[in-house]
């Protein structure tokens, strides 16, 4: 997934950890993310914090997508600063999960997200076929 995601490799996100039901992505706020409030854009936290919740509900590799997401913003960011996004799971049942995302900067909370996602089929890594021994 990583090899294609351009959006974020653009904007100079990281994946720091990934696992089932979780991912942590970083990134740092540039010149080009702050608005004319001299504050990191909000647009670009959102973004930081749904790629995140992309990594965590694609970790148990099905193709899953967003089907909502909503973000409340806590503190401001300012350029220089590196935000975290730790996403996790919080339920999924069938095709349909629920994923917490909070946002920090230097362990102070810039923002929450909450995004819900929906299984489309298929897998990102085609399952491997058992070694002969």
């Amino acid at each position: 997934m990583w090899a294609n995601d351009h959006a974020s490799k653009a904007l100079g996100m990281e994946i720091v950890e990934i696992g089932a039901g979780f991912a942590t992505l970083a990134m740092t706020i540039t010149t080009e993310m702050v608005n004319g409030h001299g504050i990191a854009h909000g647009g670009f936290i959102f973004t930081l914090a749904d790629s995140a919740f992309a990594y965590a509900c694609n970790s148990r590799n099905d193709n899953t997508v967003a089907a909502q997401g909503q973000i409340t913003f806590i503190r401001p960011s300012k350029l220089g600063a590196r935000l975290v996004a730790s996403a996790r799971e919080i339920n999924r049942a069938g095709r349909s999960g629920i994923y917490d995302v909070r946002v920090t900067s230097a362990g102070t909370v810039i923002a929450e997200f909450r995004g819900h996602s929906r299984s489309i089929g298929g897998t990102l890594v085609p399952p491997t076929e058992p070694q002969p021994r």
